[in-house]
């Protein structure tokens, strides 16, 4: 039997593992976490992992905290390309989740370090197979949405990647 991969994107030293995979994996800004977090920023780099490699890859309280714009110094679209990477990453088929502040919550502006406001239609229109708003930005992949609901201010998403 193959074993289920999870990938938890801004993990710290204890990555979340809601699907209980077989083996567990992290990225963190921060370098020397443990054996299998990686060290990325992933504001400007991209997951260190190959492709079509995770069943599931999540982000707790992350993508707040990408920014949808830097200049380094030419313009690069970083939550964009980050979309991107995780799409990448994932096996056909795999789920991506993510739990972040949404907005109208307050507390999507309560934190300085939050700088990427995700909405209700973020997910739904940009990154899905229907809409895929994002491809104008440079988004190559197709998430369908498989739930979406409210959390305690936070918007707790599940997509899978589909071809």
């Amino acid at each position: 039997m193959t074993k289920t991969k999870s990938l938890d994107l801004g993990c710290g030293p204890h990555p979340n593992n809601p699907y209980k995979a077989d083996e567990l994996y992290g990225v963190d800004i921060r370098e020397g976490l443990g054996p299998n977090i990686g060290y990325a920023d992933l504001a400007v780099e991209g997951i260190p992992f190959e492709s079509d490699y995770f069943d599931f890859v999540t982000a707790y309280q992350f993508l707040e905290h990408v920014p949808r714009v830097v200049y380094l110094p030419q313009r690069r679209n970083s939550f964009v390309e980050l979309m991107n990477e995780i799409y990448r990453v994932l096996k056909v088929g795999g789920v991506f989740l993510s739990v972040t502040p949404a907005y109208p919550d307050p507390s999507v502006f309560q934190d300085p370090t939050h700088v990427n406001v995700i909405t209700e239609l973020t997910f739904p229109k940009y990154f899905d197979d229907q809409y895929c708003w994002a491809r104008m930005y440079g988004f190559t992949g197709k998430f369908r949405i498989l739930a979406q609901e409210w959390m305690d201010g936070s918007l707790v998403t599940q997509m899978q990647k589909v071809q």
